[in-house]
Parts: C-alpha cells; sequence; structure tokens
C-alpha cells in the first residue's frame, strides 16, 4: 500500500518518550533489514538507538512487539486512499504505491523480512496481518466511492478488489522472483477492474 519509505521516525510531538519510540523504531527498521526478524535483538536495537536497554524492554518486552509497533507506525505513515474521481486512476494509484513500497531500498527489505517470518512465527504474522488489514481497508473505500458514482456493481467488496490488484505483484516479488515493474502493476490494475465491473467481486 501507499507508503512514506521513510520510518521512521518522524518525530511526533509528545516529548522525549515520542523521541525514544522513533529512534527506536528508526533502529529496529535498521536492524530487521540487516538480520531479518529472527536476527533481530532487543540489545542491538538499543544500541543502535543509543537508548538504555531496560527502557526498550520496559517498553516492548520482545522484539514480536517492537516489530508489531514498528508496521502500526509504518501504517499511520501510509498514505490515505486516492479519489480521484474515477475508479481507474483511484486504482492505478493504489498498484503503483504497492510497487513503490515493495521496491524501495528500504521499506521493501522490512516488508520482505516480516513476511517471511510470518511463514513460522505467529507474532509476526500477527503484525503483518494488521498492517495489510489497515491498508486494505483504507483503499477498499475507493471502491465504495465508485460503487456510488455507480462505475461498479452495487455489493461490490472492496477488500477483495483491493487484494486482487496487489496480488500479482507480490507473487512476483516474493515466489517467482520475477521483475516487478510499473507495467505489471498496471497490468494488474486492468485485469481487476474488468473482473469487477462484470460482477466478479459482488458478494
Amino acid at each position: 500500500m501507499e507508503q512514506d519509505s521513510r520510518l521512521a521516525g518522524t518525530v511526533r510531538p509528545g516529548g522525549r518518550t515520542a523521541r525514544v519510540r522513533a529512534a527506536v523504531l528508526e533502529a529496529a527498521q535498521d536492524e530487521l533489514v540487516l538480520h531479518g526478524f529472527h536476527g533481530l535483538t532487543m540489545d542491538a536495537v538499543a544500541a543502535r538507538a543509543g537508548v538504555g536497554k531496560t527502557t526498550v524492554y520496559r517498553r516492548w518486552t520482545g522484539t514480536a512487539g517492537l516489530v508489531a509497533d514498528l508496521m502500526t507506525e509504518l501504517a499511520d505513515q501510509s498514505a490515505a486512499h486516492a479519489n480521484t474521481g474515477t475508479i481507474e486512476e483511484d486504482l492505478r494509484a493504489n498498484a503503483l504505491g504497492v510497487l513503490n513500497a515493495i521496491t524501495d531500498q528500504r521499506l521493501g527489505p522490512t516488508l520482505q523480512a516480516v513476511i517471511a517470518a510470518a511463514t513460522c512465527d505467529d507474532e509476526a504474522a500477527a503484525a503483518l496481518s494488521a498492517f495489510y488489514d489497515r491498508r486494505i481497508r483504507e483503499w477498499a473505500k475507493s471502491i465504495d466511492l465508485a460503487v456510488r458514482r455507480g462505475e461498479l456493481p452495487e455489493g461490490t467488496d472492496g477488500e477483495e478488489v483491493i487484494r486482487a490488484i496487489s496480488a500479482p505483484l507480490y507473487y512476483r516479488l516474493l515466489v517467482t522472483r520475477e521483475p516487478v515493474d510499473k507495467e505489471t502493476a498496471e497490468r494488474s490494475v486492468a485485469r481487476a477492474l474488468v473482473a469487477a465491473r462484470n460482477g466478479a467481486f459482488v458478494e
């Protein structure tokens, strides 16, 4: 889903607590990119962030909590759904946002590390699911707008349409390891839109 690829770490209002959280989450993302989920340690994150270990352990208790908070932060920084006035352009914005996220030099490896961990770790899977659930629900609003404009059939399941757009991109990235580019993203939109207009996503 469309995403500002910098974490981390835009400092929110809130003084020292906000600055510590931002530093720790940025460090956690760095460590995740370098070492993967199973190589992530609280001590290394604390050292990289320049924060006392007791502070990190007290707030996050373990790496799973740290990753969950990181994914929450990434979801918070993601762009809102598009509202261009046409479903074609809204879905194109979604697909290009996904493309930019998964090919970004920092965010892409972060997502891949958590996706890989989610295949064998329930807590990583929960963090990943929460992230994507939020993004899918957000972009499904574009489908609801299109239904109200009469561009798509009544009863179209917006979340399923959004999944259908991003699924081919993730399949190429993670399974077949084929190139993922703008043409792939736009082709995914075209196919999903044909299906949606013909009622394939009507519940």
